[in-house]
């Protein structure tokens, strides 16, 4: 049986004070965006804060559902959403996250950008981001073409609502991280929801 090539979209809602004022202004669950390779989301990735103490700096960052900012904030709720893409797509994506990887220290955090959501302008600076624009953008990338519009006004509201993701799971991110190995093994039968176990 040929093996599916399936990514995962997670959505999120910290409680930091950035996040706060996002969702003060969109009335939205979530606040912030990271793709993962991996149902365990071992492989997770997103703009973000490089050190969790310190919401001043930001840049591209590999996300651990256990440590570092999600740690410092344990009740972070979350929606994990999934998609399968053909091994091209799947390839390129790999191709493109490499480059982010092999060159994170060249990357900022695109706070301009937020603004350019509000105001309905795409405000783009070369090797900066924030985490929506940098999801859709390495989705464009790969061939992977979710929103009509430029990666810059992509926000997380466009990813809850786009009906080419499957919801997986939601509920507390820590709760899902501890339920990995049991989670992996229904995964294929049905859609968990936090409270059905």
């Amino acid at each position: 049986m040929k093996e599916k090539n399936i990514i995962y979209i997670l959505l999120t809602y910290s409680g930091s004070l950035l996040s706060k004022c996002i969702n003060i202004y969109t009335k939205e669950p979530y606040s912030h965006v990271s793709i993962a390779l991996d149902i365990d989301l071992n492989e997770l990735y997103s703009f973000g804060r490089l050190k969790p103490s310190n919401p001043i700096f930001g840049g591209f960052v590999k996300e651990d559902i256990f440590n570092g900012t999600y740690a410092r904030f344990p009740n972070t709720r979350c929606a994990l959403y999934s998609l399968e893409v053909n091994g091209i797509q799947y390839n390129k994506l790999k191709k493109e996250l490499q480059k982010f990887k092999l060159n994170k220290h060249m990357y900022g955090y695109n706070l301009l950008g937020l603004f350019g959501v509000i105001l309905n302008k795409p405000i783009e600076r070369k090797y900066n981001y924030f985490c929506s624009q940098f999801v859709s953008a390495i989705l464009n990338n790969s061939g992977i073409c979710l929103f009509n519009k430029s990666p810059a006004l992509v926000s997380p509201r466009d990813f809850r609502k786009c009906k080419e993701l499957e919801l997986v799971y939601e509920g507390r991110l820590k709760r899902y991280g501890y339920r990995q190995e049991y989670f992996s093994e229904v995964y294929q039968q049905n859609i968990y929801k936090e409270g059905t176990l």
